[in-house]
């Protein structure tokens, strides 16, 4: 369920604009994302794993608290990770 490094790396030159940019708001969101989409797919087979789901919930919290950050600070950024990523608000 974890990362790999080098989707670590890709997901951070895509959204932070370099590997060492690991600490952007959009590089954050972005692999908060990954990790929900990847636990959810487990979900979906494991209906019973109550503490994945827990995990779940609160990376999605995270995932919400840095994208009201990112709102209210620039919200052309705000935008444009919500629709390169198809997160729904």
């Amino acid at each position: 369920m974890q990362l790999s490094s080098e989707a670590k790396k890709e997901l951070f030159t895509k959204f932070g604009n370099s590997p060492a940019n690991t600490g952007s708001a959009e590089a954050q969101i972005a692999m908060f994302t990954e990790r929900i989409n990847s636990l959810t797919e487990h979900l979906k087979t494991q209906k019973k794993d109550f503490s994945t789901q827990r995990a779940l919930i609160r990376l999605v919290g995270k995932r919400r608290s840095l994208l009201d950050f990112l709102m209210h600070t620039d919200i052309t950024r705000y935008r444009k990770i919500i629709g390169d990523l198809n997160i729904r608000k």
